[in-house]
Order: structure tokens, then sequence, then C-alpha cells
């Protein structure tokens, strides 16, 4: 599933809750977190930016930060999610069964 892409020049996110895609220089809180989510659970693609595809200079700022951050993370993905799983497993069990 593709998380983040750059068309005509401008990039955009994914909001998986509507289920369109928006400019990156509107992302929220809110919106890093929903693409953080997906792009641990699912298979995420993401276009990968360069000087020349991106022309809108806030958008290639924001993009290569967001594109960077998850990229990294994808190199200790699995590690990350059972640390986050094993952190919250008690609340998450206390909060499931209610």
């Amino acid at each position: 599933m593709q998380i983040l892409k750059i068309e005509d020049g401008s990039g955009y996110f994914w909001v998986a809750a509507s289920g369109e895609w928006r400019k990156i220089d509107e992302i929220d809180k809110d919106g890093l977190l929903s693409l953080l989510d997906l792009f641990l659970d699912v298979d995420a693609q993401m276009d990968s930016p360069d000087e020349h595809n991106l022309r809108n200079e806030v958008h290639k700022i924001i993009y290569a930060h967001i594109f960077q951050k998850l990229s990294s993370l994808s190199e200790s993905k699995s590690s990350f999610k059972d640390d986050s799983e094993r952190l919250y497993f008690e609340e998450i069990k206390k909060y499931a069964s209610s």
C-alpha cells in the first residue's frame, strides 16, 4: 500500500480515515500518527524524493523529513513494533477485556 507519493511536482500523504490523498503541507499530528500506524501495519510503499521531482520547496522539506524518518524506522521496524506491543501489553489487555 502506498502511503507517500509524488505527483505533478507535489508531495502527498494517504489519509486512511477518509480514503484520500492530501498535500504533504496539510499534514498534522493525527496525519503523522496515521502514517506511522500504516507504516508499521502494512507493507508501505513511498516514492523516493529527489532534487528534481518535488518543485514546491515546502513539500520538498516536509516530504523528505517524513520519508527519511520512516525509512530509518524500516530498518528496525519489527523490533520497534515488538517493543511497543510489550510496553503497552498490560494496558491493551486491561481495556480489551472491558
